[in-house]
């Protein structure tokens, strides 16, 4: 399976099915990779609400960098999932996070596509082996969770079942890297994966503090966006603590710091999501956005991306070395 702009090269045919958030910010990265897409979408009037979709997307992926030969016109959308999966050389689902929507799915999507097609789930955290015990071709199913805006974030989690086989991996990384992607290769299958635990961590202690009145939401996106937000850009909680042990590096960092673990600080189950701390989540991230829409912050928070990866590519780190090959 290929998937270059050479000459002598065909662009992989890719089948999406689900045009959601996540279905829809796939379409418009293969569209800006010069990869031809062939979509569909259960829902009445998908095609028409894709194709505005895209263009409107369009001057953001053209600030970003498209491959000469990207165009809107290289989509075509479906009338069945069938239809849109036959003629698949790869096949990226992104359908509701539901085992039994999934389920259903998978089994058209097994029985439709040829049998040297890959499939892969956006799931963002059903294990792979609970959805591929469904086909009767498990070996080419894994998980390839990317993160919103797809069309711009290059990390995408690939996440093996029990029944998946090594080409297939190996195949499924090739491709996301012919995007321009970070394929993470996990080395065995769990619940939530890496990046969103890690998220789910952070998200429920910043309920809890909220609940317990101790903060607001702007208070603690404060703390991320001035400070860690931004070094972890470049390296990620690890490695800046590596830095935080000085010259002695992780290891003083862990005699320094490491009695600090064993405080209360912070809370690993999260609070009831009751009426109170509901209403104080929704009001705290209403009054951060100041009037702005959905589609307004959407476009300031490419446009900051863009930079943020512009200004990385600059010092070949982190997303920015992806940038700077591009």
């Amino acid at each position: 399976m290929s998937n270059t702009t050479g000459n002598n090269i065909k662009p992989t045919l890719v089948g999406i099915i689900g045009t959601g958030v996540i279905g829809t910010g796939w379409v418009a990265r293969l569209l800006a990779k010069g990869n031809p897409v062939i979509a569909w979408d259960p829902s009445p009037g998908f095609a028409e609400r894709l194709e505005s979709e895209i263009q409107r997307l369009w001057p953001t992926l053209q600030k970003n960098g498209v491959n000469d030969n990207a165009s809107p016109d290289l989509l075509t959308c479906a009338e069945t999932l069938e239809d849109a999966c036959k003629v698949a050389e790869f096949v990226q689902e992104s359908v509701p996070e539901d085992l039994e929507i999934k389920h259903e799915v998978h089994r058209r999507i097994d029985a439709a596509t040829n049998k040297e097609a890959i499939v892969a789930s956006s799931s963002s955290g059903l294990l792979p082996s609970d959805i591929q015990k469904v086909c009767k071709h498990p070996d080419r199913f894994l998980i390839g969770h990317p993160f919103n805006p797809v069309y711009l974030l290059p990390l995408v989690e690939l996440v093996p079942g029990k029944s998946t086989s090594h080409a297939t991996m190996a195949s499924a990384e090739a491709h996301y890297k012919a995007l321009n992607m970070h394929p993470l290769v996990l080395q065995k299958e769990v619940e939530g994966y890496l990046s969103d635990r890690l998220q789910e961590a952070l998200w429920r202690e910043a309920l809890h503090l909220v609940n317990d009145g101790v903060a607001t939401t702007r208070q603690l996106d404060d703390a991320i966006i001035y400070g860690p937000g931004l070094r972890w850009a470049i390296m990620g909680t690890c490695l800046t603590f590596h830095l935080a042990g000085g010259k002695g590096g992780m290891r003083h960092m862990l005699e320094q710091f490491g009695p600090a673990l064993k405080l209360p600080w912070t809370h690993l189950e999260a609070p009831e999501l009751n009426d109170q701390l509901i209403e104080r989540m929704v009001s705290g991230t209403a009054e951060q956005a100041e009037g702005q829409s959905i589609d307004e912050l959407e476009k300031l928070r490419d446009d900051c991306l863009i930079e943020i990866m512009g200004a990385l590519a600059k010092f070949e780190v982190g997303a920015g070395k992806l940038t700077s090959n591009s």
